[in-house]
């Protein structure tokens, strides 16, 4: 398996590809699209799905096919230089009609066009796409939407496609992260050096966002499949999600949910149900590795 993940020097420059330019990847994905999951019923945007990823998802986690000019390394580093922590942001909240999709890898990363394509063929468009560096390094950033529909992704199982996609590029493209990412322990070429405690990782908190709605932070050991088991859970106990981000950096995956009951905030004592689920969830041992 692979991944692709970047970022790159400490410089403050920007170069931004508007979407008003040729420069900008945009692929149509002809005879292939996602099948229809999302019911699109407010206030919940995702459906209840099933815990563990099936072979019918999984077989969608696409591994890029070399395109013969694209660049998914930009060989600016050396093997003595410190391994950068990889860094896959999925956000559902800053674009009302994309998914925005940030990815980072110190000063590794190249065009990714391949992880574009591989994208792609999970039949999604890239909109837009953008690259800034900072002082954290080089930040790679596609706006995502549907092929068949030109919306925004909102079924669980096709964002945590998404997600496994770009991981599995990175490890393909940059075997040398395979130690700093969770699943590097299965599918990489190093696993990780220490073992991350669930118990310790996890972390569950429960703000107010307004009347109608509550601010759910979840942090733990990030694994395959966790994206859709949060949904999962929190939907069981009929609190509506919303819209919301999940982060995986290195070893952890860090989620943000805008989440709902029956169109309110949620209460103090749901609050605690919540958070109790979510725990219990988490901590319980894992019986079953999801197969890519």
């Amino acid at each position: 398996m692979a991944v692709a993940v970047a970022m790159a020097s400490a410089a403050n420059c920007v170069v931004y590809f508007s979407s008003k330019t040729n420069n900008i990847p945009v692929f149509e994905l002809k005879n292939h699209s996602w099948p229809a999951a999302f019911v699109n019923k407010p206030p919940n945007i995702f459906e209840k799905r099933s815990v563990r990823m099936s072979s019918s998802m999984t077989r969608f986690i696409q591994r890029a096919t070399p395109s013969g000019t694209a660049v998914e390394n930009d060989g600016s580093f050396h093997d003595t230089d410190t391994v950068p922590t990889p860094k896959v942001i999925i956000d559902q909240d800053s674009d009302p009609d994309a998914t925005v999709v940030e990815i980072t890898f110190g000063n590794r990363l190249g065009a990714l066009l391949d992880t574009m394509n591989a994208l792609k063929n999970l039949g999604l468009n890239v909109t837009k796409a953008n690259v800034y560096l900072d002082s954290s390094g080089k930040h790679n950033k596609f706006a995502i939407t549907k092929a068949n529909t030109g919306r925004k992704v909102e079924d669980p199982e096709l964002l945590e496609a998404i997600r496994l996609t770009i991981i599995n590029n990175l490890l393909e493209y940059h075997p040398e992260s395979s130690s700093k990412l969770a699943m590097g322990a299965t599918f990489g070429v190093e696993p990780p050096k220490e073992k991350v405690d669930v118990d310790i990782a996890t972390h569950i908190r429960v703000d107010d966002d307004g009347p109608d709605r509550s601010l759910l932070y979840v942090e733990t050991a990030d694994r395959p499949g966790l994206l859709v088991d949060l949904v999962k859970i929190i939907t069981d106990i009929s609190i509506a999600v919303e819209s919301g981000e999940f982060d995986t950096e290195g070893l952890l995956a860090k989620a943000k949910f805008h989440v709902s009951y029956k169109g309110k905030a949620i209460i103090k004592p749901l609050q605690q149900v919540l958070a109790n689920s979510l725990r219990y969830f988490l901590r319980r041992p894992t019986t079953e590795e999801a197969s890519f």
